[in-house]
């Protein structure tokens, strides 16, 4: 019996779909490329319910006649090329002949064109390709396509398109890419709660209009015309490296791509001028051979193949490195070094006095007498104050209860008590609250008990063995533990900022602050809307500082950015974005790897990580203190 059998076109179109078509900026992509291959100078994007109702797109090229706009949506059916040879000298977009086909397959169509010479146009409706009816219609010259209720036919594939909020980001990011190609043409895109207008400009003047915030006060030019490349594009000047939402866009043959070598070569070219934690900004125009280009690797075109990739990377390469020395985009001279020459004072000046400092004063040292209470596994530890040697603006301990200033220092009985805490918990028991036994007031030397190794890690002694703790992790899991405490009881304390600051934020970074506002505000922020793009920072926690208040609101919007499309699809959508905005905050003012602590401050950060219920992971799961015990420690030696 024969098994093999040809599929059905509509079953074809809906596997295509799969490949071209993943969500609806991918029908956007689609439609504009098309807008602009018919020759239009004007394109109008207009959404409904982030793509999943309706996506419309409104040009005024030059239209299709009536036996054109019915083979548009057969497949593999192009006005792009006639022979295999075509492919090496493609000018246009398209070429493929499977968008249109791959759209109409998983949605509703409409579809209204006119020629300029033809007085009437042409209506063409299609469901799941099937064509349903063709008539004359009175429309505008060029085509406006309506595609309605995307993967109605594939609820599988409907099922796992994310939020509203998340699909939306992807259009708007799709939209920049194309409207950053189509410079030279005017287009638009109403979302429905959002209108974006792009009049026609340079690609600097675009640049701007996209992301504005003056970033093009921010760009170094380069313009490079060689036999072999045509390089036209700008880079950001070192100083305004980013740490997060760097924007890179990479333009070959007026076709959006991505290129990782291409990025790498810009991106070293930037080596020893920006801090290794940040990355430049980067928009570039290349122009080769169609002949030495192949875009034909993926149905989505994204992917490219240069002939001569080595001498066109060296050439991109060399040009960024030209233009960050000509526009002096060089490294500064450090003048705190030891290199400067210290200088002898003039005579008759008045000499700086010598201030003699004790080489044992310690700043954080306090006297004796603490009592450590151990809290309750039902989180309950009002009453106890305590301001912890980073300074108020970090963090309020509520774990010391104060009769004698003074610091906790037998880690063996701390972490034998917590170790039972836990074991008793497994057997459905309540902890039993301590006090630590009375501290030996005999005079010790710093750093006895604890010590600290690279600047990075606590190492401390226990019954149990020697433990390492990573001082970022552990301040990071007291912060966050404190400030979900404190959100839950209501004693968030905020502070006003006398002159308020100013905060730039762009068409993602809005979406996300219009939807977390409510809980921004319990967290202790509150952001005032200014004018256009810009908002103000009126007021923020206490327990970070006011210098860190832009960089904490930038990364909370990036967490809720990031994480758009699980949101509401998780049981407690609320409580869980709380917790990831309260875990950005916690790193915002944890301390930092890197930072020397006394004895004291590395004292009380353990005390108050072995009172938390659960000190030994961080919020994401990760370690933050490992026990090598005294096995362990054999075997290392041997």
């Amino acid at each position: 019996m024969d098994v093999i059998r040809l599929l059905p076109d509509s079953v074809a179109n809906q596997i295509a779909a799969g490949e071209v078509i993943q969500r609806p900026a991918s029908v956007i992509k689609e439609l504009v490329e098309n807008a602009a291959d018919a020759g239009a100078t004007d394109i109008k994007i207009f959404i409904k319910d982030a793509g999943k109702t309706l996506i419309q797109v409104v040009d005024n090229g030059k239209g299709m006649s009536e036996t054109d706009a019915r083979m548009a949506f057969e497949r593999h059916a192009t006005s792009k090329i006639k022979s295999a040879e075509d492919l090496f000298s493609l000018h246009t977009m398209g070429f493929r002949g499977e968008a249109l086909p791959s759209i109409c397959a998983i949605s509703q169509v409409e579809l209204r064109t006119r020629t300029e010479d033809a007085q009437m146009g042409t209506r063409l409706l299609i469901n799941g390709s099937a064509v349903e009816s063709q008539e004359p219609c009175m429309c505008e010259k060029g085509t406006s396509i309506s595609i309605r209720n995307l993967f109605y036919n594939l609820p599988a594939r409907r099922k796992f398109l994310k939020s509203d909020a998340g699909e939306l980001g992807h259009i708007m990011r799709e939209f920049e890419r194309m409207a950053l190609v189509n410079n030279n043409l005017r287009i638009s895109i109403d979302t429905g709660s959002r209108v974006v207008d792009l009049r026609p400009g340079s690609m600097l003047q675009r640049i701007n209009d996209i992301w504005k915030n003056n970033l093009n006060m921010q760009l170094i030019p380069i313009d490079v015309d060689t036999d072999l490349v045509k390089i036209q594009g700008y880079v950001s000047r070192p100083e305004f490296a980013r740490r997060r939402n760097a924007l890179w866009h990479l333009i070959a043959n007026g076709r959006h791509i991505n290129h990782l070598k291409m990025h790498k070569v810009i991106t070293g070219c930037f080596e020893n001028l920006i801090a290794t934690d940040t990355q430049p900004c980067y928009f570039f125009k290349i122009q080769v051979d169609p002949s030495e280009i192949d875009i034909n690797i993926h149905p989505s075109k994204n992917e490219v193949k240069l002939e001569r990739e080595k001498e066109i990377l060296s050439i991109l390469g060399a040009s960024i490195k030209a233009a960050l020395g000509k526009f002096a985009a060089t490294p500064q001279i450090d003048f705190d070094t030891d290199l400067v020459p210290v200088q002898s004072p003039k005579e008759g000046a008045p000499e700086n006095p010598e201030i003699q400092v004790p080489p044992d004063y310690n700043p954080f040292d306090i006297p004796s007498g603490t009592e450590f209470i151990m809290p309750q596994d039902n989180g309950s530890h009002a009453g106890n104050d305590y301001e912890s040697p980073f300074g108020s603006n970090h963090y309020t301990n509520n774990y010391y209860k104060s009769a004698k200033q003074g610091n906790v220092r037998n880690w063996d009985t701390l972490y034998n008590r917590f170790m039972n805490r836990q074991e008793e918990s497994a057997r459905d028991k309540m902890p039993v609250e301590g006090v630590l036994p009375a501290i030996d007031e005999n005079p010790r030397l710093p750093g006895m008990y604890c010590f600290q190794y690279a600047d990075k890690y606590i190492v401390t002694s226990t019954r149990g063995g020697v433990m390492i703790v990573d001082q970022h992790r552990a301040h990071l899991k007291i912060l966050f533990e404190d400030c979900l405490r404190n959100v839950k009881r209501m004693e968030v304390t905020s502070q006003r900022i006398l002159f308020p600051e100013s905060i730039s934020l762009d068409f993602d970074q809005q979406d996300a602050l219009a939807r977390v506002q409510t809980e921004l505000a319990a967290l202790g922020f509150s952001l005032e809307y200014e004018e256009g793009n810009k908002w103000q920072i009126a007021a923020v926690p206490s327990m970070i500082s006011q210098s860190d208040a832009k960089e904490t609101v930038l990364r909370i919007l990036e967490s809720v950015m990031e994480d758009s499309d699980n949101y509401c699809t998780t049981p407690n959508p609320v409580d869980d974005m709380m917790e990831r905005m309260a875990l950005v905050m916690a790193k915002s003012a944890a301390i930092t790897r890197g930072r020397k602590l006394s004895a004291s401050e590395m004292e009380n950060l353990i005390g108050q990580l072995m009172s938390l219920p659960d000190p030994s992971l961080t919020p994401s799961g990760k370690l933050i203190f490992t026990i090598l015990d005294e096995d362990r420690l054999k075997s290392l030696l041997n």
